[in-house]
Order: C-alpha cells, then sequence, then structure tokens
C-alpha cells in the first residue's frame, strides 16, 4: 500500500512539475522586435487588466500574452497579433495565450 501511495505521490509531483515548465517555456521576443511592442501597446488601448501580474515571473498578464502570441505565430506572420487573436483563425491561439497569461474575460 505503501509503494502505490508514494508511486501515486511520484506521478503527480512530475505531472504538476512539468506543467509549471510549460507556463515558462516560451522565447522572449527580443526588446526591439516591432511586432512585440505593438502587441503590447494595442493591447494596453483595447484591455484591463494587463499591467497585473501574471503567473510569468517577471512579466505582466499583457506581456505574457503577447509573448505566447509571438511563439505561438508562424514565424513569417508579419501581421498584427492582436488583430490575429480575434479572429478566427487565431481564436484557438488566443485562448491558450489567455490562460497562459491567466488573462481570461
Amino acid at each position: 500500500m505503501k509503494k502505490i501511495v508514494a508511486l501515486t505521490a511520484s506521478a503527480l509531483w512530475l505531472v504538476l512539475s512539468s506543467s509549471a515548465f510549460a507556463a515558462t517555456d516560451y522565447n522572449r521576443p527580443p526588446s526591439d522586435d516591432a511586432q512585440y511592442r505593438q502587441c503590447l501597446r494595442y493591447a494596453a488601448n483595447l484591455y484591463e487588466g494587463g499591467d497585473e501580474a501574471s503567473p510569468i515571473r517577471g512579466q505582466t498578464k499583457a506581456q505574457a500574452w503577447c509573448t505566447c502570441m509571438w511563439n505561438e505565430t508562424p514565424d513569417d506572420f508579419g501581421g498584427n497579433l492582436v488583430k490575429f487573436s480575434e479572429s478566427a483563425k487565431g481564436k484557438f491561439t488566443n485562448k491558450m495565450c489567455e490562460k497562459h497569461a491567466d488573462w481570461q474575460e
């Protein structure tokens, strides 16, 4: 019985630590990236709560969301990340990034 409890606890710990690591697994956009800066400005004008702390250490909710959007769009995407998130094509990515940043309606 003790072995089963220990095995279950170990498996649970592994799952929880893996998901915590995945939440911070995105590359940070370069500070001079125009698309990322545009995302931050556009999101600040449209949405509320972006200046609140996100679950990602050192990032606001807007920064975490824009970082996720920046990483999840194709490399050759050159458009506005916020407008993309509001499109039918970007809806799934938006939901994933809202969850990542803990920035949901």
